[in-house]
């Protein structure tokens, strides 16, 4: 026998009984004991073999020995002393049956590995042969292995361990046995009927003889399980660290609580939160009192689909005392109940529903694990076993209580992001318009999405009416999310607004948003260095009339426009820098928008993305601007449904569409009026002409009395020339004064003798609305004057 190969399968007899009692395998070593032929045997119950009666073998042992009284083929009984092992599922199952071949004896004066001392060391201590079969073991081993060392002796590894695994372990020690240097096994073996883990470290040596001959090896096993347990509860901590906590919502982290639990630690895991009184408050904290309403929001089990569970994901359910639940927030620590105590028992007493489930799947032990985090109590975990067979111990207590404070902290954390959000979303909606005013220069449509994970921001969008039937887009993004960059956005809204009432051109209403956002860093900043106050903002007012539409950007993206009939187009603008940098130019720029055309403005997280490029996205927003739409709300759904992923976008998004109008020039009246205060009454006579013309009878005394304030207004203070406009659509009458002169007027009460300063008075008190505006030519007076009637 070469020690290449020193295995003799034939000197061993060995069998293996199926599941069924059928015979599954049979050796040469076999035939030899018995006489039987593999094709005499194999297939046909191993109860025919037996000349007495089945031995008891305990189902429980994954070993086993003793007698057994066999048949021989020549009709003769064969008493033979046999080790059976209980094969694992995994392994196949059944029972491998083996037995030696030949009777031990005592050892020879000449054994070459006599010289081995092993009755002094503490280790289990085995020696094997050159065909390394078992020759010597120590009383430490004998006591391993629960078998006397004169049974043992001749079989090999695994003949004495059963496990398909020993075959590896041989071929370890085939590799001292041939090479002749010594080598270190790592072996995990279930201990019997406990379902834990056995962890050995088996020193592998060459045993020579005094010629330096490798004659056997010797193996030293040491018990490391505390130690390989220690480990395997310390991979399982670093484990929840990393897996509980990678998201900001609740039910998400309590689902990688159970997760990690499952089956780690036990083999079902229920999360039940406690609900807070009300919302945005903090969760109950101090002392309990039972009944208890709880909410489960996650479970998980080593069965697909969590069979067990009794209440279903969402469900509030009462938990009273005595129950798993209360019993551990009432007490404030973890509490373990098994089926070998009566508290399991006194648990299920309330709930026949929770017994029969119980009892169904064997539940055998219950661990209740509250969840606390900076002193305030969340919820509780349930962690119960019924498929491992051992019940909880002090150890898995304190590894699920280190693991459910862990989880606890990033349930907290999520709750209070969570109510943040609340809070900043509910403020962010509050401060946005609700409702985008019908104006006879537009028709708009608007969508706002919150981040899905970085928090509420700060971007914005309006649409602002302005004098002259024109109107004011806006678009703006402030820098950071939370409460902070949504209070931020509502001051520089407001701003926007009073800024357009005053009627500033673009690039100058951006410069003085500019200063506001400075002064915001300055009240933002503490001990003297400026805060962090930034933004983005893109205005745009266009002009029913000329149709004409002028922007200004503050380092926002342009607008996207969409012609009538032709393709989109990203609009051509300045980029000017960012809010809040201060002292740099803003520039406009001027469309001419044929009636029709569609303005796409947005902010960035419509376009970015870090899945594709900005390029990308505005391929993709083109594309979906450019489809066939029956409305702007339709094309607003479709633009997010193509650009932002399903989960949500990374980043806030605010989207606005306009599509303009014109006011044809049939409803625009334009007279230049002569520098002469008594040519005013011909001039309100054109004009009441003009209203009968445009069938605005109704308003003709109030128009009269309007204008002929204005206009004498403008000859007696303002600078050649002047004009007056009147503009018209279904629901207001506008009219208009320009001159060249920069002087603003000013609303006064006029004393009880005073011959004139009423005129403005009085226009106040006839029209809805009046003001003046600025532009590089001079001013225009305006007032607006409400229609009763719809054309």
């Amino acid at each position: 026998m070469s020690p290449v190969y020193p295995f003799d399968d034939a000197a061993t007899a060995r069998a293996l009984v199926g599941t069924d009692g059928l015979l599954v395998q049979w050796n040469e070593g076999a035939r030899r004991l018995l006489g039987w032929t593999p094709e005499e045997v194999v297939g046909r119950p191993a109860a025919n073999l037996l000349a007495g009666d089945a031995p008891a073998i305990p189902s429980g042992e994954p070993r086993w020995n003793g007698e057994l009284a066999l048949r021989h083929r020549d009709g003769r009984t064969v008493s033979v002393w046999v080790l059976v092992h209980h094969r694992h599922p995994a392994d196949g199952g059944g029972r491998l049956v083996v037995s030696p071949l030949w009777a031990p004896g005592p050892l020879p004066p000449d054994d070459p590995l006599s010289g081995v001392e092993l009755t002094q060391s503490p280790c289990a201590v085995a020696i094997f042969d050159e065909r390394l079969r078992l020759h010597r073991i120590n009383a430490p081993m004998a006591e391993v292995l629960r078998v006397p060392e004169e049974r043992l002796r001749g079989l090999r590894i695994p003949d004495i361990d059963g496990r398909p695994q020993s075959a590896d372990f041989e071929q370890q020690m085939h590799r001292v046995l041939t090479t002749g240097r010594g080598h270190d096994v790592r072996s995990y073996a279930p201990i019997s009927g406990e379902g834990r883990i056995a962890a050995w470290l088996a020193r592998m040596s060459p045993v020579t003889d005094a010629d330096g001959r490798v004659r056997g090896v010797c193996v030293a096993a040491h018990d490391f399980t505390e130690q390989y347990l220690a480990r395997e509860r310390l991979q399982l901590v670093n484990e929840a660290s990393v897996r509980i906590g990678s998201t900001l919502d609740v039910t998400r982290t309590a689902q990688e609580l159970a997760d990690v639990c499952v089956p780690a630690l036990a083999d079902f895991v229920s999360v039940d939160l406690l609900e807070p009184p009300e919302q945005g408050t903090e969760p109950a904290s101090g002392q309990f009192s039972a009944p208890i309403t709880l909410r489960r929001v996650a479970h998980g089990s080593v069965n697909p689909g969590s069979p067990e569970a009794v209440v279903k994901l969402g469900q509030l359910d009462v938990y009273p005392s005595p129950s798993p639940q209360a019993d551990s927030l009432l007490a404030g620590h973890a509490i373990v109940a098994s089926t070998a105590t009566d508290d399991l028992e006194r648990w299920l007493s309330w709930d026949p529903v929770r017994r029969g489930r119980i009892e169904e799947y064997g539940i055998h032990s219950t661990m209740s694990v509250p969840i606390k985090a900076r002193g305030t109590t969340l919820g509780v975990a349930v962690l119960t076993r019924f498929r491992r067979p051992d019940p909880f111990t002090p150890d898995d207590v304190l590894l699920a209580e280190e693991i459910t404070a862990r989880a606890a902290v990033c349930i907290d954390n999520a709750r209070r992001y969570s109510r943040e959000r609340e809070t900043a979303l509910a403020l962010q909606r509050s401060l946005l318009p609700r409702n985008l005013p019908r104006t006879a220069a537009v028709r708009a449509a608007s969508r706002y999405l919150p981040a899905a994970q970085a928090g509420v921001g700060g971007d914005w969008f309006d649409v602002i009416p302005l004098s002259g039937m024109r109107v004011a887009m806006v678009v703006g993004d402030v820098v950071g999310h939370g409460v902070q960059a949504s209070a931020t956005m509502g001051r520089l809204r407001t701003a926007v607004r009073t800024l357009a009432d005053i009627d500033l051109a673009p690039d100058e209403l951006l410069t003085h948003l500019d200063d506001l956002v400075l002064r915001l860093s300055d009240e933002a900043g503490t001990e003297g260095s400026p805060g962090e106050v930034g933004a983005t903002c893109l205005y745009a007012v266009y002009d029913p009339v000329s149709r004409r539409c002028t922007l200004a950007r503050a380092g926002h993206p342009p607008p996207v426009l969409l012609p009538p009939g032709g393709a989109p187009r990203q609009v051509d603008l300045p980029s000017g820098p960012p809010l809040g940098l201060g002292g740099l130019p803003f520039e406009s720029a001027e469309l001419d928008l044929r009636e029709g055309s569609v303005l796409a403005f947005f902010t960035d997280g419509l376009i970015e993305s870090r899945e594709r490029d900005v390029e990308a996205g505005h391929a993709l927003l083109c594309e979906a601007l450019a489809a066939q739409a029956d409305s702007l709300d339709e094309t607003c759904d479709r633009i997010l449904h193509t650009l932002l992923p399903t989960g949500g976008a990374a980043d806030d998004v605010a989207l606005l569409l306009a599509r303009t109008q014109g006011l044809s020039p049939s409803r625009v009246a334009t007279w230049d009026i002569p520098a002469d205060p008594a040519l005013v009454a011909p001039i309100r006579k054109q004009v009441v002409e003009q209203l009968a013309v445009w069938e605005l009878d109704e308003v003709g005394f109030t128009t009269e009395l309007v204008v002929s304030e204005l206009v004498t207004n403008a000859i007696r203070y303002g600078s050649h020339p002047i004009r007056l406009r009147l503009i018209h659509d279904a629901a207001t009458l506008i009219c208009e004064v320009s001159d060249t002169s920069h002087t603003a007027p000013h609303l006064r009460r006029a004393k009880t003798w005073d011959e004139g300063g009423r005129g403005l008075l009085l226009v106040a008190q006839l029209t809805e609305r009046w003001g003046s505006r600025h532009h590089t030519e001079g001013k225009t007076i305006w007032a607006e004057l409400a229609l009763l009637d719809e054309e």
